[in-house]
Order: C-alpha cells, then sequence, then structure tokens
C-alpha cells in the first residue's frame, strides 16, 4: 500500500469512528430527553394540601376565574387560610414553639422559577405576602427571624399577635405535662397548607404556610419555607407541595424530586408515590412519620400520595370543587 493511499484509509477510518461516536452520543441523548406531556389542556385549576384548602381554593378561584395569575391566586387562597383563628397549623391561631412564640414560614414561586421565603417570622399575619415581597422587591430569596419581621414592617406589614388564647392554653396544658413529648405528626396533628394553581394562560405558580411543628425548638425551620422541599415549580412541567414532618421533606428534597420524576416521564401520581417510598427508604423508623405529596403537571394532571393514610387535598377547576382522599402506602 502506498503511503498516499495508507493516510487516505487512515483518515477515512478515524472520521467513521468520530462520526459513529456522534451517532452513539445523539441516540444517548435522545434516551435522556425529558418526556413532557403536551401542555395545558386542563386550566385553569387549583389545588391545595388538606381540608383548610376548600375555603383557600375558593380565594383562588376568584383570581382564576377573573383571567388572573396563578401567582395572585396562590397568594390570595393561602391568605385565607393563614387568618383562620380556629386553624392551628398556619398562621393567626397556630400553635407555638416551645417557648410559647408562634412562629411562621412561607415561600411562593412563580412560573418564571422566582421565588421567595421567610423562615421564623414572628408577629405577622400573612408571612406569603411577606414571601412575595422578598421575592419582589429584594436580590434574595429567603429572609429568617429578626431580619424577616423588620422587613415587613418595613414593608407595612402591621404587627400582630399570633398566639391566641385558645392556643394558649393548648401551649400551656402541654408544657404542665410530666413528660413534654414531641407531638407527632400524624393525620390528627397535620400541618401546612400547599397551593399549586394553573391560570388560563398555562403559568403554574405555588404556595406554601405554616406556623410548623408544635412546640418545636425556637428557631426551627422545616420544609415549607425552603424552594425544592416544601415547594417546587417549573413551568415546563409541573409543581409540586409537600405537607407532613418537615425533616423527612428536606433529606430527599422532596418537591423538586417530584418535578423531576415528571421531567422524566412519570405521571403526577407516580412522581408522588416515588418520592414517598425513597423518604420510607431513608428512615430506619418511620413510626408516626407522615409526608403527603401533592402534585400538577403542564396538563393539569393531578397526583397525591402520603407515608400513612388520612392525606386529603382540594380540588378546584370549572364545574369541580371537592376534597380527594389520597392514596397512601400505609394504615397507621
Amino acid at each position: 500500500m502506498s503511503r498516499r493511499k495508507f493516510l487516505k484509509t487512515s483518515a477515512l477510518a478515524t472520521g467513521g469512528i468520530l462520526l459513529a461516536g456522534c451517532v452513539q452520543a445523539t441516540e444517548n441523548k435522545a434516551i435522556d430527553k425529558p418526556i413532557v406531556p403536551k401542555p395545558q389542556l386542563n386550566k385553569p385549576i387549583v389545588i391545595s394540601t388538606w381540608i383548610h384548602g376548600l375555603d383557600a381554593n375558593q380565594g383562588a378561584w376568584k383570581v382564576l376565574s377573573n383571567k388572573g395569575t396563578a401567582l395572585d391566586a396562590v397568594e390570595q387562597g393561602v391568605r385565607i387560610t393563614e387568618s383562620e383563628k380556629d386553624n392551628r397549623s398556619v398562621g393567626i391561631g397556630g400553635l407555638p414553639d416551645r417557648d410559647g412564640i408562634v412562629t411562621l414560614d412561607a415561600c411562593i414561586m412563580n412560573h418564571e422559577n422566582e421565588c421567595g421565603a421567610v423562615g421564623c417570622l414572628t408577629d405577622i399575619e400573612h408571612p406569603i405576602s411577606v414571601a412575595r415581597k422578598v421575592m419582589e422587591d429584594t436580590p434574595h430569596v429567603m429572609l429568617v427571624g429578626q431580619g424577616a419581621y423588620d422587613f415587613a414592617i418595613e414593608k407595612g406589614f402591621p404587627k400582630i399577635d399570633l398566639l391566641t388564647p385558645e392556643s394558649k392554653t393548648l401551649w400551656e396544658e402541654w408544657k404542665a405535662s410530666e413528660d413534654l413529648k414531641k407531638p407527632e405528626i400524624n393525620s390528627e396533628n397535620h400541618d401546612t397548607i400547599g397551593m399549586l394553581a394553573m391560570d388560563a394562560d398555562g403559568n403554574i405558580s405555588g404556595a406554601c404556610t405554616t406556623s410548623g411543628w408544635a412546640y418545636k425548638l425556637h428557631g426551627r425551620i422545616g420544609d415549607s419555607p425552603i424552594i425544592g422541599a416544601g415547594l417546587f415549580v417549573d413551568n415546563e412541567v409541573g409543581g409540586a407541595c409537600a405537607t407532613g414532618l418537615g425533616e423527612a421533606v428536606i433529606r430527599i428534597a422532596g418537591s423538586a424530586t417530584v418535578v423531576e420524576l415528571m421531567r422524566h416521564g412519570k405521571s403526577p401520581q407516580e412522581a408522588c408515590e416515588i418520592a414517598v417510598n425513597r423518604i420510607i427508604a431513608k428512615h430506619k423508623d418511620i413510626t408516626g412519620l407522615q409526608v403527603g405529596f401533592l402534585a400538577m403537571n403542564n396538563n393539569g394532571e393531578v397526583g397525591a400520595h402520603s407515608v400513612f393514610a388520612g392525606f386529603n387535598y382540594a380540588l378546584t377547576k370549572k364545574d369541580t370543587h371537592e376534597l380527594i382522599d389520597a392514596t397512601y402506602e400505609n394504615e397507621w
């Protein structure tokens, strides 16, 4: 073989190898490409956690039915729950921490992945609205404690005593008990309202707000104000929110996990079930450990699942306003 023919043959062989590599890389990329549902066939729609979500959804629906944005809808919706004095797990009337102080956590996220949050906020009735101000008026995502309170006052939010006489009595009874047991997070002691909404334009936003784990250590922050744990929204895919024991949700970045599972082709129901089972697998003992996930994809399909029975959610869309029991892994 001549030197020229050898070089030509070698070049062709090398080119073939490179081309094969490019084809293989393209095939691999195609395999990994997310499968996203056909968009926006079921809109507008709003879903939220627990029975108090029924009233909250009505507030959100007033916004959505008037062609308002999903962001306005979720804020206005959960504000209703924050103002319910008979609710012991969100806003005013929420059960205090070990020291008798009511501290609130909240976050909000829009369809452009902009988000804001507050943690360990005291003396402010609507932490969700403060969280939105953090998102819109600062370069930050989260403010906590005294800094969050100072910011809220600066923005014109009124100071209010969040500890109602009823909640104070319950705290005093707990404090006087012999063993000061930590309360279980179960079907009778749930927390949080998480809400997801899709507006008429097909945009998704979410909100999450809570007074947290009753009688917690002062300064404790759960999953509710943490973007990716208590709430996550990606308009290309959908959104998810969590309820229950926040420490368990944080350990698996729960809501972000659900959204990423949907990104790769899982239905909202399948994604919630996988996330719940991941939590179960990460804990040696799940006694009293309740966690529930609620999700919606960008087709308006909904899913919900929990570790134990008892989790339910409110669903509101055209001609529908109902409370639905979520599926679950275990009886109590």
